[in-house]
């Protein structure tokens, strides 16, 4: 994606909120801020800080917070021990999560919380609308099943620790180097290697590096299946140990073959894709032909003003006019 001064396309900000949150939350917990009603606000305080960094550095035109629904889930519902085992939240972290929507949307930006979904599908529809409309889009989140949505026009900041400026930008060529899969094979990749913070097991015996090396050297799963259907796999086993010879990889054709036949093997692949696809259907309520619509950017300098302000930092609130209150550098481009 070229720099904004270069930018022919808009550009949609898509942020995973849950994810800036939870970060935040632990990493200024010492901090102990609170807003002008003694909340605390340490973990939203720090989620604006990122939120304005990104702003001031990619300078969308329209940004959009993903959000998930605490009430109710989908996923849970198919699957009772989807994210099983995760550490219960702390209740001053559970308060700034129920605070963060009204938050943002009192700046006058957009959010959405999907009923029974997740901030995921809020950056799977942001993808997908993005490029329906012809923009670029870049997703914030630290969760890896967006990587799935990565293209030429849509880019993913995985966020890690140390902040926006030390989180990596990721392309498709860096997805490839980075974890050896296209973004179009991401989603197979994920199912068949599982994902332990969700508690969805993979199939039995293939893992991260197995799973990138069929992927990339027989495709995507819907040519694996079919030459296991039809061939008894030979074509995947021939290709696969083709590879490991001229490679000097050891040979895993048969092996691989013999894990996606086991029993279970499919339907555990197939359930976690249906667990893992995020939706891109979400009517996210961004009309960038109606000027001052929540999500578009410049927002009024008053709301900003008097919104960061009740957070109580003086320098965020001067920091948040300047990043908010002005035209992004897109604007002149149009």
């Amino acid at each position: 994606m070229p720099p904004s001064d270069e930018r022919p396309r808009k550009l949609l900000l898509v942020v995973d909120a849950p994810s800036l949150l939870h970060r935040n939350h632990h990493a200024r917990a010492h901090t102990r801020i609170t807003d002008r009603a003694g909340r605390p606000a340490w973990a939203l305080h720090g989620m604006l800080l990122q939120i304005l960094e990104a702003i001031d550095g990619f300078a969308p035109d329209a940004v959009i917070f993903g959000l998930d629904d605490r009430t109710a889930s989908i996923r849970a519902d198919v699957y009772p021990a989807y994210k099983a085992g995760r550490a219960e939240k702390d209740a001053t972290l559970v308060e700034q999560l129920n605070r963060a929507g009204a938050l943002l949307d009192a700046l006058g930006l957009a959010t959405l919380t999907p009923p029974g979904l997740e901030a995921d599908d809020v950056s799977a529809s942001g993808a997908a609308w993005a490029r329906d409309n012809g923009w670029d889009c870049v997703i914030i989140t630290s969760d890896r099943d967006a990587f799935a949505h990565i293209s030429d026009h849509t880019h993913v900041l995985r966020l890690i620790n140390g902040g926006i400026s030390a989180s990596p930008l990721l392309t498709p060529a860096r997805l490839v180097a980075m974890y050896g899969v296209a973004a179009e094979h991401y989603l197979d990749f994920a199912a068949l290697r599982g994902d332990a913070s969700d508690n969805l097991p993979g199939v039995a015996g293939i893992g991260e590096k197995t799973a990138a090396a069929l992927l990339t050297q027989v495709g995507p799963m819907q040519t694996v299946w079919a030459d296991i259907d039809q061939n008894g796999g030979n074509a995947v086993v021939a290709t696969m140990d083709s590879w490991a010879a001229e490679t000097g990889a050891r040979r895993l054709g048969a092996t691989v073959v013999r894990r996606l036949t086991a029993p279970d093997a499919r339907e555990r692949y197939h359930f976690n894709v249906r667990i893992m696809s995020g939706r891109a259907d979400l009517d996210l309520g961004i009309t960038p032909d109606v000027p001052g619509t929540p999500g578009l950017l410049p927002l009024d300098t008053h709301r900003v003003h008097t919104v960061v302000g009740y957070l109580g930092v003086e320098s965020t609130t001067s920091l948040a006019i300047r990043v908010l209150s002005t035209d992004p550098a897109s604007a002149a481009l149009h």
